[in-house]
Parts: C-alpha cells; structure tokens; sequence
C-alpha cells in the first residue's frame, strides 16, 4: 500500500503530539484553543490514569472509571484532531512522523511515548509474568487472580493448589507494594467466605526485592513502616534477593524455588524507539538526553517529554518517571511552543517535587512530602483524595469514591470478572510487555 502523506496546510502552524498520557495530554490542553493546529497521536483511544490501574488489576475498579476517550477529551477544542494509530517511525530531515502507512508533517513535535515493561534482558518472563502498564495487562493480571482460586478450589491434590495459591511479585517501588497489599486484602478479607474447598486466607502473597529495603526513593523509617505494614496484611517480604528465572512452574528467588502459577512483574521500566528514532544520547533506560527547554539537541523544534526524557535533577539524579512530572514537562513544553511562535523567550524547565506516595493496603499508606511525612489511615485518606482529585470530569470521581466507600465499609471488591479466554496455562497466555502510547 502506499504511503498517504497528511501535509501542512500552511493555514496554521501544525504541532503533533505523540502520547496521550499525561505529558501528552498536558502539552495538548496548554495548546488547545490557540492558534496552532495540534495532531495527537496514539495507539490507543483512551488516556489512562495509570496510578489505579493496580485498583483494576485486584478487581477494585473497573476499566471505565480510570480511563476516558481522548476525542471526548477534547471534543470542545476545535484546533485539536486525534489520530488513531502507532508511530514506527520518525523523520526528522522532512519533519514528518510515519505512523504505518501515513505520513504526517509537523512544525514542531512533542514525543510523550511513555515508557514499556524491562525484563532486564528476559523478555521470555513475560508471557508468565505480565507488567502493568496498559489495561489489556491489567485485566489479564485480574483474569489470573480470580482464577488462580477458581483451579485452586477445583484441584484434585495438595500440590496443585498450593501452586495456584501462591503470588509472586517482583518488584518493590510503589507499583509492588501497593499489587502485594492489594492481593493481600482480596484473598484473606474480600475472597474469604466465598470458596467451599479452600480457604483464601491461605493465600501466600511473597513481595521481592532486589535492592535492601521496599521504595527506595522515600525515607528509611516509611520503608520500614511499609514492609512492617505489609507483613501485618500477610505479604511475605523477600529482600535483598534477585528474581533469577520465572517459569510456568514458579519463581526461583536466590537458592530457593517458589512453586507457583501466579507471578507479577513490577521491577523495570525501558523506553523504546528513542534512540532509533532521534539519533540522540540515551541513559541506560532508553532515555533521551535533552536541553533545557526539554527540546531535542540541535532539534529546536522537537521536545521529547515524560518517562521518554532524561532531564537532570538533583544530587546526580533525573526526574524521576511520575504523572506529576510528566505533567509538568508538558505544560512547559506546550508553552514554550507558544512562546517561540511568539519570538518571546522561556525559562529553562525546572521540576518542582511535590512528593512520593504510596498506598500498602485498604487503609495505610506512606507520603513524603519533602521531608513532611505521614502514615496510616490519614495517609491513606490523603492519598485518595489526591488521586480523585486529578481524575478527569464529575462522572469518574464520583464512581471512584462511592466504589472505594463501598470496599472500606463491606470489605468487598466489586469488579471480579474473569473475562476474555479462560486459559490455566499460563504458557500459553498472550504476551503483553508494552505500554499505551503515553507517558505514566
């Protein structure tokens, strides 16, 4: 087929966007209304609050509440046009981005990718061990929960249970704790009077980590707090022990073999393309390396924001790879666009941290608001909150807050469905290793 190439109009500058995750979406709501043409691009037609998307993957939330269509969105921005599809390329001589068969010119371009799930050289892991990055995973990772108890209260021996009741996560940051405190709490309280042949409080729930301690970007004694909380909740805490091999059988942890069916990864994330496509310094994740107004070396044009960019920080350290500073890099990026239209000049971009937090469990979590923490049930009340703040509309907020009401008070999870092909095997699942086109 040959290629279709959507060209300047030469009415109004064109800005295409690529991502619609936070730093895409945010590059977009700065531009939208303005005098320039913005094309955003994704894969997917949704933008997705990954934050919860652990709440969906342990049957708490549904799809629908934490994801909303990009064209609703920005149905009232008349300068703005989503185009569905997948970026394989980038040109950056004819300033063009090819997505499949189409070609579409640009004047000045935003790349907001996101990021995908690392395997540290073992893709293989992944049809055994899916990541959570998209809702395709989410859902599968839900799938394979619920019917871990379905075989286990089906099977025949001892053996055979065991191995569909064990969980496995790999991973300590915040994604690992908040998927072990959350499997935790469906098998031991929302499971728990549900099954004739089992009980789910016998669950074994196993958080591991590579590194000595659980979060290592917050402080000390809220890292203690959280493994104390989750061995409280039942998770068993394997530190300093690196993953070696995950199989279909179980997950092998230093010199001990885990027999088990259920393995979760949440330990690496890398950025695709990058390189390939900018021709630019990338850091060991994939990274671009850019200047300080976020744009592309010797591409002034061109900004590459979000998890896809290595801007520095403090004490050696890049921003770190969070909605808040995705959004932030493309609300800089948005303007600065604005502002070279206008010939007027930018400030470099400089990140303001609000923040790490992380929820363990139904009702504790730890927040570190630069040097200012708190634990427990407030926190956890402070870290609701600030996610319902940021989720899009009235509609969305108002389902989340009522579902999460309705968890607190009666211990129940409202989304249990086993949907798509019912598959024991774990071998023989789809692959799923790639995040939406859009930054988290």
């Amino acid at each position: 087929m040959a290629e279709k190439t959507i060209a300047l109009t030469g009415d109004k500058p064109r800005v295409i966007v690529v991502g619609a995750g936070f730093g895409g979406l945010a590059a977009t709501r700065e531009l939208a209304g303005k005098d320039v043409e913005v094309i955003l691009i994704d894969r997917s037609n949704h933008h997705l609050f990954q934050p919860l998307l652990y709440q969906v993957a342990t049957a708490d939330l549904s799809p629908a509440d934490i994801a909303w269509p990009i064209r609703g969105i920005f149905s009232h921005a008349s300068n703005v046009s989503v185009f569905l599809g997948e970026v394989t390329g980038i040109d950056l001589a004819t300033k063009s981005v090819i997505a499949r068969d189409y070609r579409v010119e640009y004047d000045y371009l935003v790349l907001a990718t996101g990021a995908a799930t690392s395997y540290f050289g073992h893709d293989d892991w992944a049809k055994v061990a899916p990541g959570l990055k998209n809702i395709g995973e989410a859902t599968e990772i839900r799938k394979r929960l619920l019917l871990a108890f379905e075989l286990a209260e089906n099977a025949e021996d001892d053996e055979t249970r065991r191995k569909f009741m064990n969980f496995v996560v790999v991973g300590g940051g915040p994604t690992g704790v908040e998927m072990a405190g959350a499997i935790a709490e469906l098998a031991k309280q929302a499971l728990s009077n549900d099954f004739r042949r089992i009980d789910p409080r016998d669950a074994r729930i196993i958080l591991v980590e590579a590194a000595p301690r659980l979060l290592g970007a917050f402080p000390e004694d809220l890292s203690a707090y959280t493994r104390q909380s989750l061995e409280r909740l039942g998770v068993e805490v394997v530190l300093n022990q690196p993953v070696s091999d995950i199989t279909p059988e179980g997950v092998q942890i230093g010199d001990d073999f885990i027999e088990s069916a259920n393995a979760i990864w949440a330990a690496g994330v890398k950025v695709d393309h990058m390189a390939d496509w900018t021709h630019a310094k990338t850091d060991r994740g994939g990274r671009v390396e850019v200047a300080s107004d976020l744009s592309l070396p010797d591409h002034p044009d061109t900004f590459v924001i979000g998890d896809a960019a290595h801007v520095p920080w403090q004490d050696g350290l890049a921003v770190p790879g969070i909605a808040p500073a995705a959004k932030q890099m493309g609300k800089y990026a948005g303007r600065r666009i604005l502002d070279h239209l206008g010939g007027r000049d930018t400030k470099p971009f400089v990140y303001k941290h609000a923040g790490n937090l992380a929820t363990i469990g139904r009702h504790r979590a730890v927040i570190d608001f630069n040097g200012f923490k708190l634990k427990g049930f407030i926190a956890w009340w402070v870290w609701g909150l600030a996610h319902i703040y940021f989720l899009i509309g009235i509609r969305a907020p108002a389902l989340v807050l009522v579902q999460w009401a309705w968890s607190y008070i009666f211990c129940k999870k409202g989304a249990r469905l086993i949907t798509g092909p019912v598959e024991p095997d774990p071998d023989r699942a789809p692959e799923k290793t790639r995040t939406d086109q859009g930054d988290g």
